[in-house]
């Protein structure tokens, strides 16, 4: 039998491949891709913005279900036991545990991450991802079952979003009684609202696309920055003062992808505070900032930069969404479901920046 891949053959340029689906060796599986998400990610390589994902399959967040298990695979990764027809979320890179940062328990920081996801779709076991009918899951590559309660349509961005965005809020220091400013109500920002929220902390959001404003609030937004409204980086630094008592921002996530957004994160964050910047992916003169030095060390701000997760954290993700699918809409963050045919119809939606996430299907 077959199944088919979108492939990026080019600039902004995708086709439909297809290949014979693997027999898993020993210790991998083979899933079908139930539904994947357009991530903001999948946006810059689609414009080539990413030197090392170019001649790729594309797709990295999602849900699957188990199609074929190789020998020796009875369990996920926290030890449930695992069957044909369970459905898995999958942690999209690789941790190779021989590196040097695996050697530190640094997982996120794997020098091998991006090494199956780099593969060429023509090149075996050809289902690297997301986008298409199946997904190879290698052995040792981190994996969790869903509970039977959670909906595809709500688990879909537990692989990267919310994992990513919980881990930097877990990192950077969030807790109870904090400012957290959130730069961006897309996919990413709501995933951060509603952890924030959740952690007790007043949630501030900037953003301009109404519908975004909206999404925000049900995701636990306490106060909107509306940068249609407020129009000046002077305005929106006014605006955030006086939210917080003269104070400024305990933490602020920048998810944005903007290279300016950073910018107003270090004018956003208190005196002693702290910026988590995640959106930020691209390099070149196009992405460049000029910044004195001693804007970080006047405030005193404690700046990190967060790709990827600690595996685990998806099995973070999927306990938080069963304890808050009342409270927040998951659900929600996709308008409809794409096929993987109208592929260059679900990338030119999730731009126009109507829709958080764009969601896919194999058909």
């Amino acid at each position: 039998m077959k199944g088919r891949v979108v492939a990026l053959v080019g600039l902004e340029k995708t086709e439909i491949q297809e290949y014979e689906l693997p027999v898993p060796e020993p210790g991998a599986a083979l899933l079908k891709v139930r539904r994947a998400n357009v991530c903001g990610s999948d946006l810059h390589i689609y414009h080539h913005l990413s030197v090392a994902l170019r001649d790729i399959v594309m797709g990295h967040e999602f849900v699957a279900e188990v199609e074929t298990l190789g020998d020796g695979l009875t369990t996920d990764s926290s030890g449930a036991p695992l069957a044909v027809g369970d459905r898995v979320v999958v942690v999209y890179f690789h941790t190779c545990h021989r590196c040097a940062a695996c050697d530190r328990g640094e997982f996120s920081m794997c020098f091998n991450a991006i090494e199956s996801m780099a593969l060429p779709p023509d090149a075996a076991p050809h289902f690297h991802g997301a986008f298409a009918t199946h997904f190879y899951l290698s052995p040792g590559q981190y994996f969790y079952k869903v509970p039977d309660a959670i909906t595809d349509a709500e688990v879909a961005g537990a692989n990267c979003g919310l994992a990513q965005v919980m881990f930097a809020l877990d990192k950077i220091g969030l807790h109870r009684g904090q400012n957290v400013v959130v730069q961006g109500a897309g996919g990413l920002g709501l995933y951060a609202a509603a952890v924030a929220s959740t952690s007790g902390a007043r949630v501030i959001v900037v953003e301009r696309e109404p519908n975004r404003i909206e999404a925000a609030q049900s995701f636990g937004a306490d106060d909107i920055i509306d940068m249609s409204v407020h129009t000046t980086p002077e305005e929106r630094a006014k605006q955030m003062l006086d939210l917080t008592n003269g104070q400024g921002a305990d933490i602020v996530i920048e998810v944005t992808g903007r290279s300016e957004a950073f910018l107003e994160a270090i004018e956003f964050a208190r005196i002693g505070g702290s910026i988590a910047s995640v959106g930020n992916l691209n390099v070149g003169p196009k992405f460049e900032l000029t910044i004195a030095p001693a804007m970080f060390t006047r405030k005193q701000l404690r700046v990190h930069g967060y790709l990827r997760y600690d595996p685990w954290y998806l099995r973070y993700c999927l306990e938080f969404i069963a304890a808050n699918r009342d409270r927040f809409p998951f659900e929600s963050l996709s308008d409809r479901v794409y096929t993987i045919d109208e592929i260059d119809e679900a990338i030119a939606r999730s731009e126009s920046r109507q829709v958080a996430r764009a969601a896919v299907v194999p058909a």
